[in-house]
């Protein structure tokens, strides 16, 4: 029996004395995967070690991906990553199996497409106007995605100053949304409770809160898949606001999918996402230990050139064919794809209706990846013309 090579002696970045990978890790998250990926493709695998206070390990094959999207009693949610930032520790995000199926069946009709559907023109109607000649593209994303998930979730009736205020420590470095802010979640959850008391008065409604109120831990659900839509959905606006300005010819009804695909490849909201071993494994003749924390990265899959023609170029003419499956997870995959995805593509891809032809100004931005990965601002673009729809 050939012997199986143990965690500790996976290729892995240059540790620094004292932190190992941590501080890299709060800092420059990506040189950081970038360079294990490399170390672990010159050893001929897709695994690499990070230490980060207890032993981990990142994998980017298609493979690995599949088997830890998919195998929920294996790869469990709890005392993972999401669980350090309060906005999204709970409900959906961390239920693991067996009961995650049963959840996920309740929860999923109220984000599924064709319920969605009957939201599009109040989501349409909260776009707000762009600004002429130059501005911040980041800006501005962030502020239609804000309007735009007010007009889905409570049919615009959030105070907008409260929905700032909660939404804006998720877009701030480490320990920042991480910290507790009882006072400000006891101010969001009051809100909520009115809100969906106005409903339950009114006999019902049609936007996401009185559909998901009624429901146990409904109001939960609310309060965390809100958090988890926001900067995803505003990052993605803004990358992919830069590359139609950068791309013209694709700034078209009908080329804004394509493009906002390629965006997702290139530049994954959810750059990483973590589980723990709930049991031991053996992958690929290395022994992995009950209790490690597997990692896996959307952004070094799509990234990687075994895989992808000119994985750093943004092409989006490439999906006129399948994209090589277990590569392509800017949603995750599996049971627990994002339970948002196809609200987040009603939103990016009615605000790119709405845009007029852009022209970018400056170099390209530069990435950085905290809870979501976003382009460090700002994301300066200069409107011309008129909008596309």
């Amino acid at each position: 029996m050939a012997r199986l090579t143990p965690l500790a002696a996976l290729p892995e970045p240059p540790p620094r004395p004292g932190s190992g990978h941590l501080q890299d890790w709060a800092r420059a998250p990506l040189p950081l995967l970038e360079e294990g990926a490399r170390r672990a493709r010159e050893g001929g695998g897709s695994l690499f070690r990070l230490r980060l206070g207890l032993p981990a390990v990142m994998g980017f094959s298609p493979e690995w991906n599949r088997r830890v999207l998919t195998d929920l009693r294996g790869f469990r949610s709890a005392g993972t990553f999401p669980r350090l930032v309060p906005f999204i520790a709970g409900g959906i995000v961390l239920t693991d199996a067996p009961e995650h199926r049963a959840r996920r069946g309740v929860l999923n009709p109220a984000f599924g497409r064709s319920e969605l559907e009957a939201l599009r023109e109040r989501v349409r109607l909260a776009r707000p106007p762009v600004p002429t000649g130059e501005f911040d593209a980041l800006d501005w994303a962030d502020h239609a995605v804000l309007r735009m998930l007010n007009a889905a979730y409570f049919s615009g009736e959030f105070p907008e100053e409260l929905l700032h205020a909660f939404l804006a420590p998720l877009r701030r470095p480490f320990p920042y949304p991480a910290l507790p802010r009882p006072r400000l979640f006891a101010h969001v959850r009051a809100e909520l409770d009115w809100l969906a008391l106005r409903r339950r008065a009114a006999g019902g409604g049609d936007d996401l809160l009185a559909v998901l109120a009624p429901l146990p831990g409904g109001l939960e659900e609310v309060r965390i898949s809100l958090a988890a839509a926001h900067d995803t959905t505003t990052h993605a606006l803004a990358w992919t606001m830069w590359h139609l300005a950068r791309h013209p010819a694709w700034h078209t009804r009908e080329g804004h999918p394509a493009a906002l695909k390629e965006t997702l490849r290139l530049y994954p909201p959810g750059w990483m996402g973590s589980r723990r071993l709930g049991t031991p494994l053996e992958w690929e003749g290395v022994s992995l230990p009950r209790g490690a924390l597997v990692l896996y990265s959307p952004y070094l899959s799509a990234r990687d050139p075994g895989r992808w023609e000119a994985p750093g170029e943004f092409r989006p003419e490439r999906w006129q064919k399948p994209p090589p499956a277990w590569t392509y997870l800017p949603f995750g995959g599996g049971e627990r794809i994002c339970l948002g995805m196809h609200l987040a593509h009603l939103i990016i891809l009615e605000a790119l209706a709405g845009l007029p032809a852009l022209v970018p100004v400056g170099d390209d931005p530069v990435p950085w990846a905290g809870v979501t990965l976003g382009p460090v601002g700002p994301v300066r673009v200069r409107a011309v013309g008129e909008a596309t729809s």
